[in-house]
């Protein structure tokens, strides 16, 4: 969505903002209340998709919102306080939501970005990942992204994954996406596949990803974080402190584990 687009959705979802404690204007009118609107209303409105799986979805496809993000925004607010509150809305218009107030925070998987940190406050991050190779078990010729030069990767056009494997030399057999190309790999009709290590720790978690190995994990992390209505710094650092204390005790790795099989907090 264009910044222009997105600016123009956000003057007009103002105008009829339910939900959230209203940061949004307060910050913008001179004081910061985003954390004392939380105490008072007793509530975190948490936006997310819920159609995100693991991060946000309805077990069972109609069951009650679950998900890895829903899970540690319960946790943060637990800490706050306060009751988490969620509003589904579709990935295009969740930060025109932000902006307009209808909810405090956004939980979504949010990578932080120079372009977004320009616009939004962010949280320390709570989910870090890499891009990863995933080739068959008893693959021994890639161990690398250079020795992926000449191989045959199965990629979705459209990724991102796929500018990696095409830059690293590969030949890429174009899918729509992660399960038809991890299939191609299982079936060894394509020599890997490179993606997000999240997505392959959930096929794991989910599947056991017998016969499958990661063969090379990418330098450069992406960082995923809580995002705010930009000058929220109070709930902002609220929010730091929840998630430091939740590594501390534990929380963040035991939710982890639980749709991951792997600490991916830190």
């Amino acid at each position: 969505m264009s910044a222009v687009l997105l600016t123009a959705v956000a003057v007009t979802l103002a105008g009829c903002s339910t939900g959230g404690s209203g940061q949004g204007t307060t910050a913008a009118a001179g004081g910061d209340t985003s954390l004392s609107s939380v105490q008072k209303a007793g509530t975190l409105t948490v936006g997310t998709e819920g159609t995100y799986r693991p991060f946000s979805f309805h077990g069972e496809g109609s069951g009650p919102l679950t998900g890895f993000d829903v899970e540690v925004a319960q946790a943060v607010a637990a800490k706050l306080g306060v009751k988490a509150k969620f509003e589904e809305t579709q990935w295009d218009g969740i930060f025109a939501g932000l902006e307009a107030g209808r909810f405090d925070v956004i939980a979504n998987q949010v990578s932080i970005t120079p372009e977004r940190t320009a616009k939004y406050e962010f949280s320390t991050p709570y989910t870090y990942s890499s891009g990863v190779i995933v080739v068959k078990s008893d693959n021994t010729s890639i161990t690398s992204f250079a020795t992926l030069a000449g191989k045959t990767s199965a990629q979705s056009l459209t990724s991102n994954w796929n500018t990696l494997a095409t830059e690293s030399g590969a030949n890429v057999q174009a899918v729509e996406g992660w399960a038809q190309s991890v299939a191609l790999v299982e079936q060894g009709r394509v020599d890997a596949t490179v993606n997000d290590r999240l997505t392959y720790l959930d096929y794991k978690k989910q599947t056991g990803a017998a016969g499958l190995k990661v063969a090379a994990t990418t330098e450069d992390q992406s960082e995923s974080a809580f995002a705010f209505a930009k000058g929220s710094t109070k709930l902002a650092g609220a929010v730091d402190k929840a998630l430091a204390e939740l590594t501390s005790d534990g929380t963040l790795a035991t939710i982890s584990d639980k749709y991951f099989g792997a600490d991916v907090s830190q």
